[in-house]
């Protein structure tokens, strides 16, 4: 929770007296500290989290684009398959709505799976709450 180096600071139970005054700047200088360590945590937990957003989303974008043009070859074969038997305009018309249904399902799926996808920096959340706890007891 602190450094090293801010421990150091902190009052011996060596018989050492300190006035009120320099405690309450020991505590002021810990929790400033305290303070600019949960920020940084915060940060490099922010950080981390785009980093795993960005690694999840980029092969899906790709395979989004290919999957377009991989798809728009297999239904214009489709469409130009299926016109002998229903006509030119029909056979689109089919291949169209069958996409559609697809298309809307793979969308709400995707949100669905976005919204349970958490970006909160809960570790710096959860260390805030306890430090928080600590700087009460320090003050009662």
């Amino acid at each position: 929770m602190f450094s090293q180096k801010a421990i150091d600071k902190l009052p011996r139970a060596d018989g050492e007296q300190q006035s009120l005054s320099e405690l309450f700047h020991q505590l002021a200088t810990l929790a400033a500290e305290l303070v600019r360590d949960e920020f940084a945590l915060a940060k490099q937990e922010g950080r981390e989290k785009l980093s795993l957003l960005r690694s999840a989303l980029m092969p899906a974008v790709m395979g989004i684009v290919v999957g377009q043009l991989a798809l728009m070859g297999l239904c214009a074969a489709a469409a130009i398959a299926l016109a002998p038997v229903v006509g030119a305009w029909q056979s689109v018309l089919i291949i169209g709505g069958a996409l559609s249904v697809i298309s809307v399902t793979l969308l709400l799926l995707g949100i669905a799976r976005l919204k349970r996808m958490s970006l909160k920096p809960e570790q710096t959340l959860e260390t805030l709450e306890e430090d928080k706890k600590w700087l009460k007891q320090q003050l009662t």
